[in-house]
């Protein structure tokens, strides 16, 4: 969702958040600003992207700013409505991202109080009630302005004449990096990783001071102990390496990501507290669902163990058992519906555990057990990378917990993963980048995995596409197949072949152009289809992870037909951290 940084060091500090913003611009947004103090308050904003104005605001004054990358919530995206917003007097600028759910009875107060407001945003009553309690002093006027604030907010602020940032959280993310003479603060580590290693993952309630004596923080009005990580990402891994986009980048980096994720430490503890679970239940939103239906799929096959999933903003209609083991799935660990689902479970007495990308992100600090993926940065919008590192740790629970049923040799799953990415895709990706409307079948482990090339479809190429069970269709769907709906079937020589090979002559009967996915040296499946993609022949989970590639590059290539801005498709955010 949105973004914020702030800088307070000894480079222009408005080249520093400019670019930091650029690092943030994968979370989606539609207008951006900034805002100096060299002095005086100065903001910049507009509507539409950061290119559009950063060349005239680039070197302005002062080595304080903070800047915003807004992603409509309350308002729509325009000039006005993009952050930062300042007080009546414009002494005090706020940047803020989350939702104030009170900011009503706020507003009526602070407009009977004499405040004239300029937006529809919510956040523009933080700036307001600043105001109100400044009286010189920056950090006492947002520690009292804070204490009237409820929902979910991380914010940043300046004032004229103060050389300090002075920023706040209560559940939204907030990074501070301190470096050598210069501190960077940001919603997640992509913008900090330039210049400093060593960070602090804010927590609930603090109010930090960034200014010349470095960072002071307070909680509950008391002074804090500050504890900082080391982050070890690369700096080279949020850069796009000579790829067109960071999409096709980050698909690319999926067979070491994979090998990676799969060999990542789990505590034995966690497989303990899943062998004696009634019942293990995973929530998760978007592309992190279909890799918890993928889970519970291999599950079932594997260790016969119920699992459910289930949507995180649909879980506050059901109750979790007090014997279950939930877990969440989060790739920014930031996901709002999923961590307050995660807050309802822990309430009942469940043991949880969150897969995330994550180190020291919000949902980590909610959860009795963390497993973390190993993807690095992923700046695409569009999961893809991160997406496999799921899979990958699911695996690896189920190699664990089932005590070797699974018998396959994993070893090869690199060479498998890299001879996915020579697969050629540019026929089938024609006949999608020309479609109203695309359906993606498959049975069994194919089901979920066609569920996430639908998704994948539908989010950088703006077509309406479906995943099915295949053998769904003909109780609804397949009234709407006809010479303009191409079908991607995934027909692997499993356990579910011939059964498949029935459903693809069933869309072929009604003029359903087939774009299948199958193995290597299937001389059926060249009967039936239209377009045929294979993978090499491999262990059935090697095969399933080649497919997952194929489907991934379907999307891309699609999208580069059509000419897409795939790294950052139009509407979506790639941390949502709104409910």
């Amino acid at each position: 969702m949105c973004g914020i940084v702030g800088y307070f060091g000894y480079r222009s500090a408005s080249d520093v958040v400019i670019e930091g913003l650029k690092k943030l611009e994968y979370r989606g947004y539609d207008s951006f600003g900034i805002a100096t103090v060299d002095g005086e308050v100065n903001v910049y904003k507009c509507a539409g992207r950061i290119s559009e104005l950063s060349g005239e605001i680039c070197g302005t004054g002062g080595t304080v700013c903070i800047g915003h990358t807004r992603w409509a919530t309350h308002g729509i995206p325009d000039e006005i409505n993009a952050h930062p917003h300042t007080d009546g007097t414009g002494r005090i600028a706020i940047v803020h991202n989350g939702i104030i759910e009170n900011y009503m009875s706020l507003k009526s107060m602070l407009i009977k109080e004499g405040c004239t407001f300029k937006s529809d945003t919510d956040s523009e009553v933080i700036a307001h009630l600043i105001g109100k309690y400044y009286a010189g002093d920056l950090l006492e006027a947002v520690t009292r302005a804070t204490e009237d604030l409820e929902g979910a907010y991380a914010f940043l602020s300046v004032a004229a004449g103060e050389d300090r940032i002075v920023a706040a959280r209560d559940k939204n993310p907030l990074v501070i990096g301190i470096g050598d003479n210069e501190i960077i603060a940001s919603s997640d580590v992509t913008p900090i990783l330039e210049y400093t290693r060593n960070v602090y993952y804010v927590n609930d309630g603090d109010i930090i001071s960034i200014d010349s004596k470095g960072v002071s923080v307070f909680n509950s009005g008391m002074p804090k102990a500050i504890v900082t990580d080391v982050i070890d990402w690369e700096i080279d891994s949020a850069k796009k390496g000579g790829f067109d986009h960071y999409m096709q980048k980050e698909i690319y980096e999926e067979s070491d990501v994979f090998y990676q994720s799969f060999n990542s430490d789990i505590d034995p503890d966690f497989i303990s507290e899943l062998n004696s679970a009634d019942e293990i239940c995973v929530i998760a939103c978007g592309t992190s669902y279909n890799a918890g239906l993928l889970f519970r799929y291999l599950m079932e096959m594997h260790c016969e163990t119920p699992v459910r999933v289930e949507v995180a903003s649909e879980c506050r209609f059901f109750k979790p058992r007090k014997c279950s083991v939930v877990i969440a799935v989060t790739q920014s660990g930031e996901t709002a519906d999923t961590i307050a689902a995660l807050n309802m479970a822990k309430a009942s007495g469940c043991t949880t555990a969150a897969v995330t990308n994550v180190v020291g992100s919000s949902v980590t600090r909610v959860v009795d057990y963390s497993l973390y993926t190993r993807a690095g940065p992923e700046i695409s919008v569009a999961a893809t990378k991160s997406y496999t590192a799921q899979v990958a740790v699911f695996m690896s629970i189920v190699r664990k917990l089932c005590n070797g049923n699974i018998k396959e040799d994993l070893s090869e799953i690199h060479k498998v993963i890299e001879d996915a990415l020579l697969v050629d895709v540019s026929e089938g990706a024609e006949i999608c980048a020309g479609a109203f409307d695309i359906f993606y079948v498959g049975r069994g482990l194919y089901y979920p995995v066609s569920l996430e090339g639908a998704l994948k479809i539908k989010e950088i190429t703006y077509i309406h596409a479906e995943g099915y069970a295949a053998g769904e269709l003909k109780h609804g769907p397949i009234s709407l197949l006809c010479e303009e709906t191409p079908i991607v079937a995934v027909c692997t020589m499993d356990v579910s072949h011939p059964v498949m090979l029935s459903n693809i002559k069933e869309m072929k009967a009604r003029n359903a152009p087939v774009i299948a996915i199958g193995t290597e040296g299937d001389e059926d499946l060249d009967d039936v289809a239209d377009v045929c993609i294979y993978v090499k022949r491999s262990t059935p989970l090697g095969e399933m992870l080649a497919v997952i590639v194929v489907l991934q590059m379907l999307a891309y290539q699609s999208a580069v037909i059509l000419g897409r801005d795939i790294d950052k498709p139009r509407n979506l955010a790639k941390s949502v951290t709104v409910i």
